[in-house]
């Protein structure tokens, strides 16, 4: 077999939060790239997804299904692009779409006459699970975000990992996510009301509950990167006792490392 029919991996395509890192591009925007035992999973392509994935040799024709947690531009402004280069322009009816009813609706983020080209697309919702190949992941609960926005925890056969996307806290937030892994969408520093997004303080508290292997932030705005994410990182791992990590751009993450912790 070839090593990524044996391992699951995340590749970061970018590390981009809030609108002003992406529209000026401190960060790139172009979402993360799952390969789960050989089963490729595009998720959140954003602006630049097409651009970074081909830029690591990562080739969209190979994907098995592209996931979308919701319809903000910094999640969906390549969606089109990857649905295409996918489907390899329409010719081959190939992949699965997964998005929020409102990402197809009439204010919705993915073009009429692309929504045939794909295999099928199904809706998210709370509390449902779905599959792809032998991977499986579930959408345990609405997020409090502006529009509907999901969050998802994937099951392989070797590992567990769960994705905390763009919510502010709510009680029992924590407790939908625990796994061996948790990535979470981290775009403050601070709390700010009424920015539904997570802040730091409220990070650590997600890790002391949920209490994963490993936590990996993502999706940095501002404040977090002027902060230097990595010295965050290592003193939320010298406080809580949990690796902490703060992804980079193009950072690839074997989970085959939460063996070791």
């Amino acid at each position: 077999m070839a090593v990524d029919e044996l391992a699951d991996t995340i590749t970061f395509l970018g590390t981009a939060g809030a609108r002003f890192v992406v529209t000026k591009q401190f960060l790139a925007s172009g979402g993360a790239w799952l390969n789960l035992g050989g089963t490729e999973i595009l998720l959140d392509p954003g602006p630049g997804s097409l651009v970074q994935a081909t830029k690591r040799k990562l080739d969209p024709s190979k994907l098995r299904a592209i996931i979308l947690s919701h319809k903000h531009l910094d999640h969906s402004g390549d969606i089109n692009i990857m649905i295409e280069a996918m489907t390899e322009g329409g010719w081959k009816r190939q992949g699965i779409v997964f998005a929020p009813s409102d990402a197809l609706n009439q204010d919705g983020v993915i073009l009429d006459y692309l929504q045939s080209y794909p295999r099928t697309i199904e809706i998210l919702s709370e509390g449902k699970s779905y599959s792809v190949d032998d991977v499986s992941f579930e959408t345990p609960v609405r997020h409090h975000h502006r529009v509907e926005t999901y969050g998802f925890f994937f099951r392989t056969p070797r590992h567990t990992f769960s994705w905390i996307t763009d919510t502010e806290y709510f009680a029992r937030l924590p407790g939908y996510y625990r796994a061996e892994l948790l990535v979470m969408n981290v775009v403050m520093l601070e709390p700010k009301t009424p920015v539904d997004h997570l802040s730091l303080p409220e990070a650590r508290q997600i890790i002391e509950e949920a209490k994963p292997k490993a936590a990996i932030l993502t999706h940095f705005g501002m404040s977090i990167w002027r902060a230097k994410p990595w010295e965050l990182a290592k003193q939320l791992s010298e406080d809580t006792g949990i690796s902490v990590i703060a992804a980079r751009d193009g950072m690839r993450f074997d989970l085959a490392r939460l063996e070791a912790l």
